[in-house]
């Protein structure tokens, strides 16, 4: 049996696919590459690929965001050089710039040469609100550059944070507005319990729902 080497990578689109089945193919001990783009997984077989080799490969041609998921490397003795290669490896960014957009020509060409720059991975244009939304690892300044050169325009950041930062953000919003919901369902049921039905102009319920000692915040019942 071949051996085989699953790989996570990020891919958003047939052109990533192709790429990293283009860079795998050629290289020295592989004998089969399955590309998942919709799971991001790679799956790469032969008796003679080494796992090591085939990440470098996907890191240096394509992604340093490419992970190895089995065969699990074995550790190493030194604990300090593995601290210093957790702070020294890039985390992945997600920064919101503010560039004007005159039509969805200018948003498609924004979002072309944007993800063609190296270490940019997607770039999603807003053109209502003139705002981008890049994800990648690259360096702010880097990028700001880069935008002037290639595309002629100014680019202000206006909001940098790492991919883990937005996801905890995201669902302490969900679970703002899930508590609001569950708050506003327990105070209608108990204004319909205890308000005639007849006069529902007259309820005086909801001011339940507020604190005497602030009234601008809201209190389950």
């Amino acid at each position: 049996m071949c051996e085989e080497i699953v790989l996570k990578v990020y891919m958003h689109c047939n052109g990533c696919k192709d790429k990293v089945y283009k860079c795998l193919r050629c290289l020295e001990g592989v004998e089969e590459v399955v590309v998942d783009s919709e799971n991001h997984i790679v799956i790469v077989r032969g008796k003679r690929a080494n796992p090591i080799q085939v990440l470098e490969r996907l890191r240096k041609k394509y992604s340093r965001n490419a992970e190895l998921i089995s065969p699990i490397p074995e550790p190493e003795n030194n604990e300090n050089n593995e601290d210093e290669a957790l702070e020294d490896e890039p985390q992945l960014k997600v920064m919101v710039l503010k560039m004007n957009m005159h039509c969805q020509g200018c948003a498609d060409d924004i979002k072309r040469d944007l993800e063609r720059m190296r270490g940019v991975l997607t770039a999603d244009p807003d053109m209502e609100n003139s705002l981008v939304t890049v994800r990648g690892i690259v360096d702010e300044s880097k990028l700001v550059n880069y935008i002037k050169k290639r595309l002629g325009k100014n680019a202000e950041i206006l909001k940098q944070e790492t991919e883990e930062e937005e996801q905890q953000q995201q669902e302490q919003q969900q679970q703002e507005v899930y508590c609001c919901k569950i708050s506003l369902m327990r105070s209608s049921n108990n204004c319909s319990q205890h308000c005639p039905p007849h006069s529902s102009a007259q309820c005086l319920c909801i001011s339940n729902m507020f604190s005497d000692e602030n009234p601008l915040s809201c209190s389950i019942m």
